[in-house]
């Protein structure tokens, strides 16, 4: 098994929803989640092309920027979470800066590592919604 393969575990084939308003951070998360072999739906720079996409795609999991092109993320995490879709929040204020209702979502600190990216993926996941 080579170093990619093992870095996949539970996340090959997943469908995950990327919004983030930056273009190089959208970039290196879409290029881990393709060596996780997930499928990235998106990237949304905007809440409401995110909005969007959680009403019309087939979302397995998210990764939200806390702040995106301004605007709060959460009406979008509500969104998620009406459909018990699990998500994970990524920001480079930590989780000081999540509004208290999502204080318990997994929090992504940027800058980050493919390993820490996997991890908070995969409690996303274990924890469910």
């Amino acid at each position: 098994m080579d170093v990619i393969e093992s870095l996949a575990g539970d996340l090959s084939g997943l469908r995950v929803l990327v919004v983030e308003d930056e273009a190089a951070i959208s970039l290196l998360l879409e290029d881990m989640l393709l060596d996780f072999g997930c499928e990235v739906v998106g990237p949304s720079a905007r809440l409401a092309a995110a909005l969007e996409a959680v009403e019309k795609e087939k979302v397995d999991i998210a990764i939200l920027d806390v702040n995106v092109a301004g605007e709060s993320i959460y009406p979008v995490a509500e969104a998620l979470q009406a459909r018990s879709i699990p998500f994970v929040f990524s920001t480079g204020y930590g989780s000081q800066g999540i509004k208290d209702s999502f204080r318990d979502r997994p929090v992504l600190q940027k800058p980050f590592a493919q390993h820490d990216l996997k991890q908070k993926l995969l409690q996303a996941r274990r924890n469910g919604d």
